[in-house]
């Protein structure tokens, strides 16, 4: 590792690869809400968050979890599972009064059709506004789960109708 005066250390989260600061300023000083979309192994979860000088602040969320509550037997990582979570995201994002998002979608891997746009498509189908492409959105088909199983399109309309009684 180099030294010296005039060598400076990068930030940490920078050195991890787990923030660009240059894109983060750019979603910040926009002023607009964020659609933060996270992913893990087992989990989606999507919080809609509004920038503060003390700290961001979070005003909807919801995560793959709320989904197993709701009767949800399949994985929580699949693209079904993404656009249902995307769909009870919005809907909550749409009672708090948000009706635009910009999607961030921090250091994580972009595959146009995959796990993070079909969460975009839950939100758009909610009636958030998201800026996106048609052409990285999943085909219908993907978003149902046809890829998957028979049965899961009647499992993601049955949550569909609680997730519009609640």
């Amino acid at each position: 590792m180099a030294t010296g005066p005039r060598y400076k250390v990068a930030f940490r989260r920078r050195r991890e690869l787990r923030t660009d600061y240059y894109t983060r300023k750019k979603l910040l000083t926009a002023r607009e809400t964020r659609a933060v979309v996270r992913r893990s192994n087992k989990n989606i979860s999507i919080q809609f968050v509004d920038f503060a000088m003390e700290g961001d602040k979070v005003i909807a969320s919801a995560t793959t979890r709320e989904l197993k509550a709701m009767g949800w037997e399949y994985s929580c990582s699949s693209i079904p599972a993404a656009y249902l979570v995307g769909y009870l995201a919005g809907k909550r994002a749409m009672k708090e009064g948000i009706e635009y998002a910009v999607l961030d979608i921090g250091m994580q891997h972009v595959q146009h059709g995959g796990v993070l746009f079909a969460t975009v498509a839950g939100m758009i189908e909610a009636g958030l506004e998201v800026p996106c492409s048609e052409d990285v959105l999943p085909e219908e088909d993907r978003l149902k789960g046809k890829h998957i199983d028979d049965k899961i399109e009647a499992a993601i309309d049955s949550i569909k109708q609680k997730m519009e009684a609640d």
